[in-house]
């Protein structure tokens, strides 16, 4: 496993897959991909996992972040996820938040992130918004 930057053009892929696989690829491709941050994993030569991070300020915003199915469960997520909060920590960011699906919200307090406000829904997904104050 490793981990690199790569370009938004490369997240559409796994994006599509993982998040809306029953929508157009092109609906993946979200404004502010061009000047995000975008990372991923790779086993082997295979990218696995994706993670894309929209700097504002002193701030950071986690979007479209997934793994392949047959890649979930083991570490990756979890490896990626800690490579960007230490990469906006090291930008001088303060805040690192995201809309998290409800079904996710156990991943990340395990990062810190604690739930914000109310449930809220983009289409029938139930979302949280969650953060953390990086030290």
């Amino acid at each position: 496993m490793h981990i690199q930057d790569i370009t938004w053009q490369e997240t559409i892929s796994i994006r599509h897959q993982v998040l809306w696989p029953d929508k157009n690829s092109s609906f993946c491709h979200v404004d502010g991909d061009e000047t995000a941050w975008h990372a991923g994993v790779f086993m082997d030569a295979e990218l696995v996992s994706v993670a894309s991070v929209f700097p504002d300020g002193n701030c950071a915003r986690l979007r479209k972040f997934a793994t392949l199915a047959q890649y979930q469960g083991q570490g990756l997520g979890s490896a990626l996820l800690t490579h960007m909060i230490t990469r906006v920590r090291d930008a001088g960011c303060v805040y690192f938040w995201c809309d998290a699906r409800a079904s996710a919200m156990e991943f990340y307090r395990k990062f810190g992130l604690q739930t914000e406000g109310d449930v809220f829904y983009k289409g029938a997904v139930s979302y949280f918004r969650m953060g953390v104050t990086l030290a």
